[in-house]
């Protein structure tokens, strides 16, 4: 799969990520962004491989793509 495009979204997401696991609620809770917008993006992420989702609604990072 090609590499994504990062939007500001993506890169806040990506910036609490590697803090540690986080829920789509909490992400959305420590930035602008509104839970859905943040769900939609981590669904992406997760698709490009970068974000794994471990159930229950809390994702890790996997990769993170900015530093490649």
């Amino acid at each position: 799969m090609p590499a994504i495009s990062l939007n500001p979204t993506d890169n806040a997401v990506l910036d609490l990520l590697i803090e540690g696991r986080c829920t789509p609620s909490y992400i959305a809770q420590e930035t602008s962004y509104s839970r859905g917008n943040i769900q939609n993006r981590l669904l992406r992420l997760v698709e490009h491989g970068y974000v794994r989702q471990l159930g229950g609604g809390l994702y890790e990072l996997a990769e993170d793509p900015r530093s490649s």
